[in-house]
Parts: structure tokens; sequence; C-alpha cells
């Protein structure tokens, strides 16, 4: 097979004809937003965190040698300094979202406690509504299970292996016409079926999960003030126009 020569202009240029140039640029805006603000707020990264952080972006890659090291730069188009600067990139990110919600964790945990209940349930679709109570009742009165309904009326094969299971949701994750039904149950309970624009739902909660304030759920809060934080500062930002 012949050789074929790829050059950074084919790229830009595929990357232009894919209609991606907004997208890219937005993330290129947000990058100059987060090093701006650490500028301005003296945030500086040492030398040893930035050693730590690419080591475990090394260890994540499968990159285990200098040589391994090398072809992996190659592979992605990038130099040395290009990977350092990576690596600083997510640092400063970092290091910044802790310094601006650190403190801020408690207080915004405590004022939306209800967005971190979490629920776990099982849920089948079905279009029409008379089918959904008829399945219902007979639920109720234990002439079917649950699950029996999921497997024989779910189309989707992952979720009939798992009858419906959804897994873990909190209130965002779920559909607004169904969230107040689910964490105002009393678990292990059948909900009547919830009208949606996906048809009826018959959901089947199993728990309901109290919050607890860990470490996880601190640098998930941290993301998500950090995320609202660069979205409001990009709505304020003059981007100006691409020329490529």
């Amino acid at each position: 097979m012949s050789s074929i020569t790829i050059t950074k202009n084919d790229i830009l240029q595929h990357i232009k004809c894919s209609y991606r140039i907004p997208e890219i640029a937005e993330e290129v805006a947000k990058i100059k937003i987060i090093v701006s603000k650490a500028e301005e707020l003296q945030i500086k990264i040492n030398q040893e965190d930035l050693q730590k952080t690419a080591d475990i972006v090394r260890i994540v890659n499968g990159v285990k040698t200098a040589k391994d090291t090398w072809l992996w730069l190659e592979k992605h188009g990038l130099s040395l300094d290009d990977f350092e600067e990576s690596i600083s990139a997510n640092l400063i990110c970092s290091q910044l979202a802790n310094h601006l919600f650190e403190k801020k964790i408690e207080k915004h945990f405590v004022e939306n406690t209800l967005n971190y209940y979490g629920a776990v349930i099982r849920e089948v679709i079905f279009e029409d509504e008379n089918l959904a109570m008829e399945y219902f009742f007979s639920i109720k009165e234990k002439e079917i299970s649950f699950f029996e309904v999921a497997y024989n009326h779910i189309e989707d094969i992952n979720l009939k292996r798992t009858c419906g299971f959804r897994g873990i949701l909190n209130r965002k994750q779920l559909k607004p016409e169904i969230s107040p039904f689910v964490f105002s149950s009393t678990p292990p309970c059948l909900l009547n079926p919830i009208k949606t624009n996906l048809g009826f739902h018959l959901v089947f909660v199993e728990e309901i999960i109290k919050p607890i304030l860990d470490e996880e759920l601190k640098a998930s809060i941290i993301s998500e003030l950090f995320t609202d934080w660069l979205g409001n500062e990009l709505n304020k930002a003059d981007i100006l126009p691409l020329a490529v």
C-alpha cells in the first residue's frame, strides 16, 4: 500500500469542511479565559505537580518507555513543549476551579441538597396509555412481575437484559414530568404511568439515595460550578471572527 502524506493544511481543511471551526474556536476561547483569570489571580503551577501529572497522562495512555513517549507524541503531532503546555493548561484549569469554588462547596450543597439525591429506577415506556395502565394494575395485583413486563416489552437489547434498569439518576437526569413523583415516593414502589413526549412511563423505584458530601461529590460540585462560571464568562466575551 502506498504512503499517504497528511499535512497541517489537510487537517485544517478537514476541520473547516466538517463545520467544526465554531466548536474548536469556543474551546480555544475557554482556554484563553482560564489562562487570563489564572494570571489575574497569580495562580502558578510548580514543576513537581507538572511532572506528576505528566506521569499520570503517560500511564493512562499506556506510554511506558522513552521510545513509547516519542512515538505517542509523534502520533498526536506534539512536541515535548506542546505536551508540557497541555499538561500545564489542565493543571491551571484544576487549580483555578479549586481557587474559585473550594470554599463555596458546603454552602452550595446545603442550598441544593435535593438536586443531589439519587434514585435507583427501572422503566418501561409504552406508546399506548391503556396498555401501560393494564400492566400497572396487573403488577399491583401480582398477576405479573415488573421484570417480566420489562423483558417482554423493551426493544433495546441492553435495557431488556437488565429489565429496564436505568441506574442511579439525579433530578436533572430525569424528565421533569417524572422527577417529582420519583423523589416523593417511598421505595420500593411502582408509580402510576407518567406521560411524557416519549410515551407513558411505567417506573419502578427501587431506592432513594441520600447524598453524602464526600470527596467525589465535592469534586463534582466544583466541576459543576466551574463549568457554569466558564459558560457565563464565554457568553460575556467578545470572540473575534476567525480568519482561516
